[in-house]
């Protein structure tokens, strides 16, 4: 049945099956009879197309929803892998997709003595980047080979709650090991004993909206909550220094004072993460697009800082080690500036 809906010069209206609002509505046998009405300014329709459209549209969804639903409900209100064990698998983090991950940039690790495995520790890696490649491919993957060079530990990345209420891409990060930042997260796997380790990216979204390429800009003087929890497991702490994690992504400008730089740390403030405005280059293009540019990345697992045991440590306790921390990182970053950050365009510099 063809139909045709001639204009009042009201505004569009919604079409059903049983009424037009404000349309005269006509009926004819044919296509070629509706033709003539058209001349007139009227717009012809087909309903029995309408309605095959509406047909195959309602038919589409709900046979997903028994699955779905109750695994949402699942993922959110049951499952507390994020904080409680997980489900970390050798196989899923040793699959060959991860190399080819890791062989983009390239990224690689330098180890620069041995950790034995009798002890729980604690990694802090630095910078954050826009969104830290470099930290996921060596502690999140087995593309590096962190397992072969450090035998017995068991690293854990750990990442924003927030990241484990999206389904299936949780199911991804719990397979490889990624766990919760939350201080209950941290807790439960230090707690494992030895060769437990987690690996924290310190600077966070603070210190991921002075990313920016040729620069080393940290934010660490008032992160003091991973050296608290690191003392009360008696674990030690290891500087990672990862050259070339600023450099795969372009910032927009955004100093503080800036319009841009208040509304990014405004939506910080309210949702615990940031938006930095950033671009890379695309699949056929080296000038914009989202993809990382392919720049080398080099993480320096530096020497351990040993801490002390102590259920609840001191502010100059705490300090003290942090100390000690940075000590450690500045000395990675002046043995192997030279190397692996040529193009710098000034110091790493701790900002906050």
């Amino acid at each position: 049945m063809w139909t045709i809906m001639e204009a009042r010069g009201a505004a569009p209206a919604v079409l059903s099956t049983n009424v037009i609002c404000n349309q005269q509505v006509c009926a004819f046998p044919d296509p070629e009879s509706a033709k003539a009405a058209d001349n007139r300014g009227c717009v012809m329709v087909d309903y029995d197309l309408l309605h095959e459209l509406k047909d195959a549209g309602s038919s589409s969804f709900p046979p997903l929803w028994p699955i779905l639903l109750p695994y949402v409900i699942w993922a959110l209100y049951i499952d507390k892998a994020p904080e409680h064990g997980g489900r970390l698998s050798p196989w899923f983090r040793s699959i060959r997709f991860w190399k080819y991950f890791a062989e983009y940039y390239p990224a690689s690790f330098k180890k620069e003595c041995d950790l034995p495995a009798d002890r729980p520790y604690v990694f802090g890696y630095h910078p954050h980047g826009i969104i830290g490649m470099g930290a996921m491919a060596t502690f999140a993957t087995e593309a590096t080979g962190f397992s072969r060079a450090f035998p017995g530990i068991k690293p854990h990345l750990l990442t924003l709650s927030s990241n484990f209420n999206m389904p299936l891409y949780r199911e991804i990060l719990l397979l490889l090991g990624v766990r919760s930042v939350s201080k209950q997260s941290c807790s439960n796997i230090l707690k494992g004993g030895s060769g437990q380790a987690i690996t924290i990216v310190v600077g966070g979204a603070a210190e991921s909206l002075s990313a920016r390429p040729g620069t080393a800009d940290l934010t660490l003087r008032k992160r003091l909550g991973f050296i608290k929890v690191a003392i009360q497991h008696g674990a030690d702490l290891v500087p990672v220094f990862s050259f070339g994690e600023n450099d795969i992504y372009q910032q927009m400008p955004n100093e503080k004072g800036t319009t841009v730089y208040k509304l990014q740390k405004r939506f910080q403030n309210m949702f615990g993460f940031t938006l930095p405005l950033f671009h890379g280059r695309g699949m056929l293009n080296y000038n914009l697009g989202l993809m990382p540019y392919r720049r080398r990345i080099v993480s320096v697992i530096g020497r351990p800082v040993h801490v002390t045991k102590c259920d609840k440590p001191t502010l100059e306790q705490i300090t003290a080690v942090q100390e000690a921390y940075i000590e450690e990182l500045m000395r990675i970053w002046h043995t192997y500036k030279d190397e692996f950050a040529r193009t710098r365009q000034r110091e790493l510099s701790i900002i906050d």
